[in-house]
């Protein structure tokens, strides 16, 4: 096979190929059918054409007929006066008429033959036309309800063209999802774990953590105070408030901090100012420790 016989054999085949797809059977069956009535009406514009042509002949027949009538009469009055020679001619042209006549008979027979055969042609021709319509509705409801079925089914099970189209821009909107979630998720590790350094600021990982470790540090601190103020290093999370007797012990020892102060003033000699001072310093601490005391009992 030739390069040219070769790419001929392709080219039709590829364009078999987009026919088949593109060809709608119940299109092909209606173009069909209008086909076979064009056909039809051929038969029956035939049949008209031919009875016309034999009328045509018919009526030529009749005239022929007549003129033979008509020479026949010259001729009898030709002889009634003895003129053989004029009878002679007007039988003469009635036998050139009679056969002419003979002659559109023949041909007026042989048209009546064909417009009978046309005729019966024809009839069938109709029949096999009336059938094929039939067949054609017949087959285009069954290709409707089967192509019905199929769309049906094809939708159903997700396998259709259309549907598969449908699947898998959800498997595509499923896939991106999970891309930016994915995403997402592992912007904010990162940025948990101070893999970003902040725009605005200078500081990187180490001086961070330098400052958490140094903010945990004051926190603990603060609270080991506040434990020691409220229950002298009992847990403030036990919810135990400070009772009378733990108030009534501070200001014992308050007041003999305070006697032990009178006592070094006097024997330093300046007894009368370091008294003042001691009383103010003592009203000072005792609003602070009764304060500190109402806090808790609030």
């Amino acid at each position: 096979m030739g390069i040219l016989s070769r790419a001929s054999y392709v080219i039709r085949s590829k364009v078999n190929a987009l026919l088949n797809r593109a060809e709608d059977p119940t299109e092909s069956l209606d173009y069909s059918y209008e086909q076979m009535r064009d056909e039809l009406q051929d038969v029956k514009q035939g049949i008209a054409d031919l009875t016309t042509q034999k009328k045509r002949l018919e009526i030529q027949k009749r005239k022929l007929e007549e003129n033979v009538e008509k020479h026949n009469r010259q001729a009898r009055e030709a002889v009634q006066q003895d003129r053989d020679d004029l009878a002679r001619k007007a039988l003469e042209k009635k036998k050139s008429k009679m056969t002419q006549i003979e002659e559109l008979e023949g041909q007026i027979a042989k048209l009546n033959d064909t417009q009978e055969q046309l005729v019966e042609k024809k009839n069938k021709l109709q029949n096999r036309i009336e059938e094929f319509r039939t067949k054609k509705e017949t087959m285009k409801a069954r290709y409707e309800a089967a192509e019905a079925s199929s769309r049906v089914s094809e939708a159903m099970t997700g396998v259709g063209d259309e549907m598969e189209d449908v699947s898998r821009s959800i498997e595509r909107a499923e896939e991106r999802t999970e891309e930016m979630e994915a995403r997402a998720e592992a912007m904010d590790e990162l940025e948990d774990s101070g893999a970003f350094e902040d725009a605005l600021s200078d500081k990187d990982s180490i001086d961070r953590e330098l400052e958490s470790l140094s903010t945990n540090s004051e926190v603990d601190a603060e609270l080991e105070t506040l434990k020691g103020e409220l229950g002298k290093g009992g847990s403030s999370s036990g919810g135990d408030a400070v009772s009378d007797e733990d108030v009534d012990d501070e200001l014992a020892d308050i007041e003999s901090e305070i006697d032990s102060d009178d006592l070094e003033a006097d024997l330093d000699g300046d007894g009368s100012s370091a008294e003042a001072d001691l009383d103010e310093e003592l009203d000072v601490e005792l609003e602070e420790s009764e304060s500190e005391a109402d806090e808790p009992r609030n």
